[in-house]
């Protein structure tokens, strides 16, 4: 967190029923009173992204509240690109805000993290984590860069396979090959590889990958069941976000399906899979929600 006072080591939030407490707190009655007066809430919006003003580190992604704050108020994402050369906590704070405005279509909040990636002090986390998210297009054509960087003894340690593998760049016990990549596929080759049976879990996962930087298939939802793990039977990675994507109608097929359904589903771990809670989260789910409105403000912890 940020505080007012390093000694005491408190954090006062503004007041609770004012734009700057609310959007501090990052409630949904905040996001509709700024869309009322962008120009009054675009410093309130940029200072809770360099200030950090969660209350809970694991529950609250005031990242998803952020982006979308800049992107419906029709804010500059420029402030979020220079706060990229601030201390530990304000540039991961804009790289994760940066990452959704380019899903979204930012042109600069995606140039601005490539930037980062030629440039900045953390640019080995940055990669990591924008070959995770994004499509492998965006990105690839950085390996020249990395490998520059490694040579000149720039790298932090490495946290991922991904994208150090597919630049031919050695993994610390991670001696598997690079795998090709399935961007070029269509969505219809993509979800039959997810219907095949005897297709690798990797293949899996790298078919779900690709539709993760796509248009919302909707060819996904059936085939959900299907897409659990081996071992105790958790969701193959990348899944949950390929879901998510899709919105809230695709939740509520889900969680209709998982209790009509006379076949078995995989055990989705000691919490079932979707439950009410994903319905509000995703309700309004952005970027590319098929609805929007009071709810889509709500992802954050209020």
């Amino acid at each position: 967190m940020s505080y007012h006072d390093e000694m005491s080591r408190t954090l006062s939030y503004a007041s609770h029923d004012g734009l700057e407490g609310l959007l501090q707190r990052g409630r949904g009655l905040g996001a509709i009173r700024a869309s009322q007066d962008p120009y009054e809430a675009a410093a309130f919006v940029y200072d809770g992204i360099r200030r950090d003003w969660k209350w809970d580190e694991q529950t609250d992604t005031r990242y998803l509240y952020q982006a979308r704050l800049i992107q419906d108020l029709e804010l500059s994402p420029t402030p979020v690109v220079d706060q990229l050369a601030g201390d530990e906590g304000e540039w991961s704070r804009a790289a994760d805000v940066l990452e959704l405005l380019a899903l979204a279509g930012s042109h600069e909040a995606r140039e601005g993290l490539r930037a980062y990636v030629r440039q900045g002090e953390h640019w080995g986390r940055v990669l990591e984590s924008i070959a995770d998210s994004w499509p492998a297009a965006w990105w690839e054509d950085l390996g020249d860069v990395a490998l520059a960087r490694i040579g000149e003894g720039e790298q932090e340690a490495v946290g991922s396979r991904e994208p150090w593998s597919r630049f031919g760049i050695d993994v610390p016990g991670s001696p598997l090959p690079p795998r090709p990549s399935l961007d070029g596929l269509s969505d219809a080759e993509l979800l039959v590889l997810l219907a095949t049976d005897g297709a690798e879990p990797q293949t899996k996962i790298d078919a779900l990958r690709a539709l993760t930087g796509r248009e919302p298939a909707e060819g996904l939802i059936p085939l959900v069941p299907s897409l659990g793990t081996g071992y105790g039977g958790r969701p193959l990675p990348f899944l949950r976000r390929a879901v998510g994507r899709l919105g809230s109608r695709a939740y509520r097929r889900l969680a209709h399906g998982r209790w009509t359904s006379r076949r078995g589903w995989p055990g989705w771990g000691r919490r079932s899979w979707p439950t009410t809670h994903d319905l509000r989260r995703y309700r309004g789910s952005w970027p590319n929600s098929p609805t929007s409105g009071r709810s889509a403000h709500g992802a954050a912890r209020t």
